[in-house]
């Protein structure tokens, strides 16, 4: 007697992951963000998040950190990914990999470097946490940006831009009109993949300064005290900006593509 797997059935162990491992915590998500101490029902945790000053400054400061971030991790990887795509050297990759290849050291041992290093010029770093941060930060996530740029940019057709030259279009017009629209999806993906992050990568911040100012220490600190009810709502409504967030890029990036597509057609 032969066994035959069906198309549905190699579905299965996906199926079982997602149950555990995404449903089942946010069901527990949703429970402890929705209930007090004695498992009735309140909205006493959602109107805390939005009436506390601390927690509502900690939401704002880790907007400005994540931003400052994105923008500085931007301006420095996309002339660098332009710079490699439209280059004629024959070792792209080779330097496409020492980007890459300070991921592959433990982390904790790029941050306590970057932490000599800061010392050295600042002094004491507690004197500039806001400087410090996006400075880590941007050390941390930058290679995140930089390679969607190159593979986005790097899988432009060249045919595109010498037309626009055709037309009359200068190297700037040929960037600005053709290059910089064509490499929109990168820009989004980059930023989704260093925006979202820097808003909770909060080791960064405590093995810089022992410092605790963004959402991902704030909600630490809530279940390290055991207070899981307010926790749980700080998490679930970050999780919402998260999702928003993801729902704007998206949208920004498939209405770009509509509009290149009918400019190309």
């Amino acid at each position: 007697m032969t066994f035959k797997l069906s198309r549905k059935s190699l579905g299965i162990p996906y199926a079982l992951f997602l149950v555990l491992f995404v449903a089942a915590p946010l069901i527990v998500l949703f429970y402890y963000a929705f209930t007090n101490g004695q498992g009735q029902f309140t909205l006493a945790n959602l109107t805390g998040f939005f009436t506390d000053p601390n927690t509502l400054g900690t939401l704002c400061y880790s907007f400005a950190v994540a931003f400052v971030t994105t923008v500085v991790c931007l301006l420095i990887a996309y002339p660098t990914a332009y710079i490699l795509a439209m280059s004629p050297l024959s070792q792209k990759s080779v330097i496409i990999m020492l980007f890459v290849l300070p991921m592959w050291i433990n982390f904790s041992l790029r941050i306590t470097a970057l932490k000599e290093i800061l010392t050295v010029i600042e002094g004491n770093l507690a004197d500039y946490p806001f400087v410090n941060a996006v400075i880590g930060m941007t050390y941390d996530f930058l290679p995140f940006m930089i390679l969607p740029l190159y593979n986005t940019i790097s899988k432009l057709d060249p045919s595109l831009i010498e037309a626009a030259k055709d037309l009359g279009a200068n190297d700037r017009s040929a960037f600005t009109q053709v290059t910089l629209p064509l490499s929109v999806p990168g820009i989004v993906s980059g930023v989704s993949m260093v925006f979202l992050p820097a808003m909770t990568n909060y080791v960064v911040l405590d093995m810089l300064y022992n410092s605790t100012y963004i959402m991902g220490s704030l909600i630490g600190s809530y279940f390290s005290a055991y207070n899981w009810h307010g926790g749980s709502m700080i998490a679930l409504i970050l999780l919402g900006i998260i999702c928003v967030f993801t729902l704007l890029t998206n949208g920004m990036e498939e209405e770009n593509n509509q509009r290149v597509g009918g400019a190309l057609l």
